[in-house]
């Protein structure tokens, strides 16, 4: 059963809030970005092909807003540990708050093409298919920036594991 407009946009939001949150690390500024989205996709609903899957629509929509936003504002935004917190909230143990700050202190070292890439698929949850659209790229290229974004975040993690370890003397 194909599904109306209405409720694929309904069924993409909380995706598209925790793609629009890992782009800003800033609850408002998601809050705002997915705002825009839905407004700009309802203006321009008409160009949707029915029948087709609007999730990627959507997160291209939502990130062509954040690239907007980012050139506008002419800096791109950076996360500090303390922004990190609501989300580490949610977390039921010291461990995974301290886990989750860590990997995104890490994330933050990956090339953003790369980081963009792996966001796509990890945390808007989009096939690799519907990111390689969403993204303008294709198929392979998205893989490789998800191999390499995957490497790279590893490597940071290893490194940061180790400055701990050799601090804690």
């Amino acid at each position: 059963m194909i599904q109306s407009f209405e409720a694929q946009l309904e069924s993409a939001m909380p995706d598209l809030w925790r793609y629009a949150w890992s782009l800003t690390r800033d609850r408002d500024a998601a809050d705002d970005l997915v705002q825009d989205c839905v407004e700009r996709a309802l203006r321009k609903r008409l160009l949707w092909i029915p029948g087709r899957p609007l999730k990627p629509w959507l997160t291209k929509m939502l990130l062509n807003l954040f690239r907007d936003r980012w050139r506008r504002d002419s800096r791109a935004p950076m996360v500090e540990l303390d922004q990190i917190a609501d989300l580490a909230a949610h977390s039921s143990t010291v461990e995974e708050r301290l886990e989750i700050k860590a990997i995104w202190k890490s994330l933050e070292k990956v090339p953003q093409d790369q980081r963009e890439a792996l966001l796509a698929v990890v945390i808007a949850g989009l096939s690799y298919k519907e990111a390689a659209a969403a993204l303008g790229i294709p198929q392979g290229t998205l893989m490789s920036r998800i191999s390499r974004a995957r490497s790279k975040l590893k490597t940071e993690m290893d490194a940061s594991a180790v400055t701990k370890i050799r601090s804690v003397k």
